[in-house]
């Protein structure tokens, strides 16, 4: 206990790191591509027309920008605590780099992820009930994870798409199991890069679709980028 409270000047040095870089990815990068995001979809939520490249620029400068601001943030919280001796668990690892769905979420926001698993997930029964209480225990969890950001429609069908994803995936996985008689590999550590660039690109896909939900005010808005995305 009295070496929690005796200066060290390696966590010190490390903490300031962390913490420099947290403040680098706020202030440089969020706060630099913010702007870009900002106009698109506030100008969606005004009703105005948006064009299919202004509505994919938004939608991939909100999920920069979203990711350089919440990490940013708890790198720097991560790098205060360093510098007090107390080790708080990094919060994000890499979760654009994910492969599938799954992944994505075990790095995505862990502290979230993890409570959503132990206290909603495995607390409604998990998957030791059979598969369709297992489906609807995943979309229950992300409705409610969805939810915990705010009571808006625009977060419970935000959550509602990511526990689709999830559900889909599981399917999936069951489908070739039946067929091939062995359980897919994550892609992750699957053979061939043009295996892991698809599966990465699919799942990269998906996350940027549901995150035009995630920041739209409103859901005329979400619409709006929708359709432009689609260039209806």
């Amino acid at each position: 206990l009295a070496q929690t409270y005796r200066f060290n000047v390696t966590n010190f040095g490390v903490g300031l790191g962390i913490f420099a870089m947290g403040l680098l990815k706020k202030v440089v990068l969020a706060d630099g591509i913010s702007p870009y995001a900002d106009a698109v979809f506030n100008a969606a939520d005004a009703g105005q027309a948006i064009t299919l490249e202004e509505a994919w620029l938004g939608a991939l400068a909100y999920t920069l920008q979203l990711y350089f601001d919440f990490s940013g943030y708890s790198d720097m919280a991560v790098g205060l605590s360093w510098m007090l001796n107390i080790r708080l668990p990094f919060n994000f690892n890499s979760p654009y780099r994910a492969t599938n769905i799954s992944e994505f979420w075990r790095c995505w926001h862990i502290s979230l992820s993890n409570f959503l698993r132990d206290y909603l997930y495995i607390a409604l029964g998990g998957n030791r009930r059979g598969e369709a209480r297992r489906y609807a225990n995943l979309l229950t969890t992300m409705v409610l994870g969805g939810l915990w950001h705010g009571a808006s429609w625009s977060f419970v069908l935000w959550g509602m798409l990511h526990g689709l994803y999830l559900v889909t995936q599981q399917l999936w996985s069951r489908w070739v199991t039946q067929r091939t008689g062995f359980k897919p590999v994550p892609a992750v550590v699957a053979p061939g890069r043009l295996t892991r660039l698809l599966s990465w690109g699919i799942t990269m896909l998906a996350v940027i679709v549901a995150w035009v939900l995630f920041r739209a005010v409103s859901l005329e808005g979400a619409v709006t980028i929708y359709s432009a995305m689609l260039a209806l």
